[in-house]
């Protein structure tokens, strides 16, 4: 059968050679290839679809707290960490108390955030200090002295600044 075929293709070569494929047949040569040429197109669903999965995993990712053995006061003891907590609103709400009297005596307000700086530096580093140490305990129990110093000392100030002004107001009058 091999042998019919050949001979065929040899007596009839010529001839397929100057005809060549049909113009029909192009045609559908050139249909099949533009259909291979398209891209397929991506619906507004799957777009939004997909924006929201990367939202989502961005959410995912940044949301999630880091994972470090650094010890916090909580860790120590819960009671040590609701005292932080409580402490620590007492001062900042104290220390907002303190800038609006900025203005007024600047000279003084300087001295008074110096005085508070020297307290910030102890207090941070008794945080390090809780990291490394074999008795964590006595480390919080000191930060919490710390904090209960700058509340007392920003209450103090806050009482000379009240002073200061009653002062100003009955020299004033």
């Amino acid at each position: 059968m091999s042998n019919k075929l050949e001979g065929f293709i040899k007596e009839n070569k010529k001839s397929f050679e100057e005809k060549g494929p049909s113009d029909q047949l192009w045609s559908r040569i050139e249909a099949e290839l533009d259909k291979k040429g398209k891209k397929k197109q991506i619906k507004l669903y799957q777009w939004l679809s997909i924006a929201a999965l990367l939202l989502l995993s961005f959410g995912i990712y940044f949301t999630q707290k880091p994972t470090t053995n650094e010890i916090a006061v909580a860790d120590v003891s819960a009671d040590y960490g609701k005292k932080e907590v409580h402490f620590a609103s007492l001062i900042e709400e104290k220390r907002d108390s303190l800038a609006l009297y900025s203005k007024q005596n600047p000279d003084l307000f300087k001295k008074f955030v110096g005085d508070l700086k020297k307290l910030d530096e102890n207090y941070e580093s008794l945080k390090k200090d809780l990291q490394t140490s074999p008795n964590p305990e006595a480390v919080v129990n000191e930060m919490m002295k710390n904090l209960e110093i700058q509340a007392n000392i920003l209450s103090q100030q806050l009482s000379i600044i009240n002073q200061v002004n009653q002062y100003k107001k009955e020299n004033t009058i």
